[in-house]
């Protein structure tokens, strides 16, 4: 299984729940491995299986959350 990184910009975080909330909602997602969710700067760092989701699907899971994402270089 493959394992790529992605880096997702986080809206809407403010404490440690946010961070744990996020974390929660991207280690859900079929296919991810790690997750490392930081609060300064706010991202998150994914590793994870890209023949089994995308992008897309971590950025709905994160929103769902309340926390808008988009992807960021790096």
């Amino acid at each position: 299984m493959p394992k790529e990184r992605v880096t997702l910009a986080i809206a809407g975080m403010t404490c440690g729940h946010c961070v744990a909330a996020v974390k929660k909602a991207l280690a859900a997602v079929s296919g991810v491995g790690e997750v490392e969710v930081t609060l300064s700067p706010p991202r998150a760092v994914v590793s994870c299986d890209f023949s089994r989701t995308t992008v897309e699907m971590l950025m709905k899971a994160t929103g769902e959350e309340g926390y808008p994402s988009s992807r960021t270089a790096g």
